[in-house]
This record gives C-alpha cells, sequence and structure tokens, in this order.
C-alpha cells in the first residue's frame, strides 16, 4: 500500500516538474519514439524480420509510462537509483537503464518556441532564423555548473577548472527572449574556456555575420573602469578638471552598465531557472553524460517556458544594443 502511494506521489509536479496534462503531452510525444526504438533494436539483434508475433518473448519491467516518469525524477530531484528501484521494486541497473533510454529522446526534442506550438528549436542556424524571423532582441549568457574532480595525472585535468569559481565546472551557452523563454541552450565546454572564446569556437559570432538583422544583449565581461592618474605638474586647476572628467566618465560607464544588466536579467532568470533541477546545481555523475542531461532538462524546462504569456509592453529607449556577439 505505501509503495503504491509512493508511485502516485511520483506523477506529482513537486517530483517530476509537470503538471499531469503537461505530463501526458509529453508521454504521448516520446511513446512512439520509443517504440521504434526499441523495434529497430531488437531488429538488428536478430538481424531480419520478427519471427514471432508481436508481444512475445520476455516482457518489460517497467512499462513506458513508468521509464518516462522515473527519468524524468530523477533528473528534477536527483534521487539515486536504489531510492527509485526500491519505490517501483526493481534492481538499481533497471532504472540505470530506463534513464539510459529515456533520456536521449529528452536530449533531442529541442527547444519550444512561444507562441509557435509543435516548433522546435534544435540547432543555432534555427534560433537566428527565428530572431530573424520574429524581429526579436536575443540574451546571450553562460553557466557554470560544477562537477566532480577528474583523477589525478590525468590528462586534461586543468581544463576544467574555473577561473571564476576556483573548481572543477563545466560551462554552457544560453540563449533566451526578452520574457527570459529559453530558446536554445549548448555550446558545452570545459570550465576554464571563457565565453568569448566559446562565442568564437562554436560559431555564434559566425552566425551574427551571416544574419546581420539579429540583434543580441551579451555579457561584455569584466571590464575597468576609468582610473585617475596622479597630477603630476599639473596645476591645482587642470587636475580638478582631470578629475572632474574622469568621475563622470565613471558614472556613464556605471550606468550604461546598470541599463544593461537590466536588460539582460531575463537570460540570468533563465539560467537560474534551470538551476532549479538538481544534477545542474552541481553535476555528480559521469562528465560524459553532462551534456545529454543538460540538453534533456534545459529542452524540458523550454517547454513550461514557451506556455508563458507574451507580454507586450511599448518598447522604451534602449541605448546599449550589441548587433555582433564579439
Amino acid at each position: 500500500m505505501q509503495i503504491k502511494k509512493a508511485r502516485d506521489a511520483m506523477s506529482r509536479r513537486a517530483f517530476c516538474g509537470f503538471s499531469a496534462q503537461h505530463l501526458g503531452e509529453l508521454i504521448a510525444e516520446l511513446a512512439p519514439r520509443w517504440d521504434a526504438r526499441c523495434e529497430s533494436g531488437r531488429r538488428q539483434r536478430r538481424h531480419g524480420a520478427r519471427r514471432r508475433k508481436a508481444g512475445a518473448g520476455p516482457k518489460y519491467e517497467l512499462v513506458f509510462t513508468d521509464r518516462a516518469l522515473v527519468t524524468l525524477v530523477y533528473l528534477r530531484t536527483g534521487l539515486t537509483h536504489e531510492a527509485l528501484g526500491v519505490i517501483y521494486e526493481v534492481g538499481s541497473s533497471t532504472i540505470g537503464r530506463a534513464i539510459g533510454e529515456i533520456r536521449p529522446l529528452l536530449a533531442a526534442r529541442g527547444f519550444a518556441v512561444p507562441d509557435r506550438p509543435g516548433i522546435r528549436l534544435r540547432t543555432l542556424d534555427d534560433v537566428f532564423a527565428y530572431g530573424a524571423a520574429e524581429n526579436i532582441t536575443l540574451r546571450i549568457d553562460g553557466t557554470e555548473t560544477p562537477v566532480r574532480r577528474p583523477k589525478a595525472h590525468s590528462p586534461g585535468r586543468r581544463a576544467f577548472v574555473s577561473g571564476k569559481r576556483k573548481q572543477n565546472t563545466i560551462k554552457t551557452t544560453t540563449i533566451s527572449d526578452h520574457q527570459g523563454r529559453t530558446l536554445w541552450s549548448g555550446a558545452v565546454r570545459p570550465g576554464r574556456m571563457h565565453d568569448q572564446t566559446a562565442v568564437r569556437t562554436e560559431g555564434i559570432a559566425e552566425r551574427f555575420r551571416m544574419h546581420q538583422a539579429v540583434k543580441a544583449e551579451v555579457d561584455d565581461g569584466p571590464r575597468s573602469g576609468q582610473r585617475v592618474s596622479r597630477p603630476g605638474q599639473r596645476t591645482p586647476e587642470e587636475a580638478e578638471g582631470h578629475r572632474q572628467r574622469a568621475l563622470t566618465q565613471g558614472y556613464e560607464w556605471r550606468e550604461l552598465r546598470r541599463r544593461q544588466s537590466s536588460r539582460r536579467i531575463c537570460v540570468e532568470h533563465a539560467n537560474a531557472e534551470l538551476r532549479q533541477w538538481h544534477p545542474l546545481r552541481r553535476y555528480t555523475g559521469r562528465r560524459e553524460s553532462h551534456d545529454e542531461t543538460h540538453l534533456a532538462i534545459a529542452a524540458l524546462f523550454s517547454d513550461r517556458a514557451a506556455r508563458r504569456a507574451t507580454q507586450h509592453k511599448p518598447s522604451t529607449a534602449l541605448v546599449l544594443i550589441r548587433p555582433t556577439a564579439c
């Protein structure tokens, strides 16, 4: 009786992250793809067509709905395989296989488009084409996820040490619209790589050159203000004028940064919402599966974000809109 109650609780939003209606839509979307993948694997193993009627042979310990629910609960809460196995009365290896089957399907879904049901953005070209067609200003920002430290003396061990956090991290780049709705998340790289380097190596800067009409709000990174040099041999009047000009330039720079931050805060909120899912707070699994896990969670969250009503507000004067990312 207690096990049955625990299974019923798994479908609640606090565990899986979705309402009952949204969960039903997601299962209906993924079920045909899972069946096709399983049938393809069986055909490859038997080297030909089916020899027995459909339904013959051993049965799965977990039906597809339970497999999808187990994967969502694992991504949302980070419950261990052993704990999930106790709830569903199966072994931890069965839970691991279920997650390994469903997670790639979630990662391959792409990102939902606001006010465009049925359309998914899967590549950077799709995002920039959408930005040009809808005439929206993209918000771009990077985020870091702490990961386990690699084994001592392993090759490339220092590549994951972030200069900002002073710990091992993996960085990703997120693109959102003006309301913080995630349009794309990817460009995964080790924590040591700078955001500007990722913009160049992942082809984001090149796509800005290809799509001249697309604008974006990006972070310029740390930048020092105007320093006041020593007066030297200046007269008191010259020294006072120099100090006033430096103060004025510093105020202007801080005001521009404040306005830029107020326009970019939406993509910061998108990154913060992604960290509500346990694996993206601190990823404790194998680094080889991080990319797939991140894409699966970001795609799931884009579904929720795309359901928000678009806010139409009168535009205000924007001072620092950059047409390029570099």
